[in-house]
């Protein structure tokens, strides 16, 4: 098992996150953030979090209860609510974007955190930070009562492979992005009890601790020996993705060239 260590870089400045989803693991990420980036600044980090959240959609009854949200919000942006609920709150100055992420445009960013439900969004998130020159992305997802949890580095598109690099999510689970495949049920739900058929009452909370706390982690001591987690409450059971060559190797990362061979480590 090795070490990941947080570039040095983002020790000493304010880190530029961008958060792409603000529903039910979004909204529980940016209260968690909203933590995060105080007790960076009382440890002495020079700027703590400078948040955007990305998100198109507006607040519905049946988010009520399961989101971030209190019935006041319905009819509203979902972005703009929670971004201007904590600036009120902490004295933050986060961005709300009520809109869609596109994979054509440049995301720059130190850390995109994805809080997607659908290949189309992923692919999205990877592409758009590719083009704005890469960084970290931390990417959660979940079913019914489990999810997963993985940091991993995007390159810039224009950067030469690098295999030594922290894989992100697609690298391991290229399924998770791929749009020939089945189209993900992403139809709204009609009420509260509609949504938990589709999703487990606090299974958004679940994953989203986790993620925290792999951030916290990482911000607190500069460096972690996992970057990932899987996560079922049904069975009560988690289960780490440590930062080992030997794990992502069970996962087909790197890709192997033609020949059955791996390809040389650059970059």
């Amino acid at each position: 098992m090795a070490i990941h260590h947080l570039s040095a870089e983002l020790l000493t400045r304010e880190v530029r996150v961008s958060v792409i989803g603000a529903g039910g693991t979004g909204s529980q990420m940016l209260m968690g953030l909203a933590q995060l980036h105080t007790a960076m600044i009382a440890l002495g980090h020079p700027g703590g979090l400078d948040v955007t959240v990305i998100d198109s959609d507006q607040v519905s009854e049946a988010n009520v209860g399961r989101q971030m949200f209190y019935p006041s919000d319905v009819g509203l942006p979902k972005a703009t609510v929670l971004v201007n609920r904590i600036n009120m709150a902490m004295g933050t100055g986060w961005r709300a974007e009520t809109r869609r992420l596109t994979a054509s445009e440049s995301l720059r960013t130190d850390l995109a955190i994805g809080c997607v439900d659908n290949r189309q969004a992923r692919k999205a998130i990877l592409d758009s930070v590719a083009r704005g020159g890469g960084g970290y992305w931390l990417d959660l997802g979940n079913r019914l009562h489990d999810g997963q949890v993985v940091l991993g580095q995007v390159p810039a598109r224009w950067a030469k492979p690098n295999v030594d690099r922290l894989p992100h999510a697609v690298d391991l689970l290229p399924e998770i992005a791929d749009e020939t495949q089945e189209a993900d049920d992403d139809t709204p739900s009609c009420s509260l009890a509609d949504a938990l058929e589709k999703q487990s009452l606090f299974v958004n909370r679940g994953v989203s601790l986790y993620a925290l706390n792999l951030l916290w982690e990482l911000f607190r001591y500069g460096q972690v020996s996992y970057h990932g987690v899987f996560v079922n409450l049904k069975n009560a059971r988690t289960t780490p993705l440590p930062v080992d060559p030997e794990a992502w190797a069970r996962f087909g990362f790197p890709k192997r060239k033609r020949g059955g061979k791996r390809g040389s480590k650059r970059g």
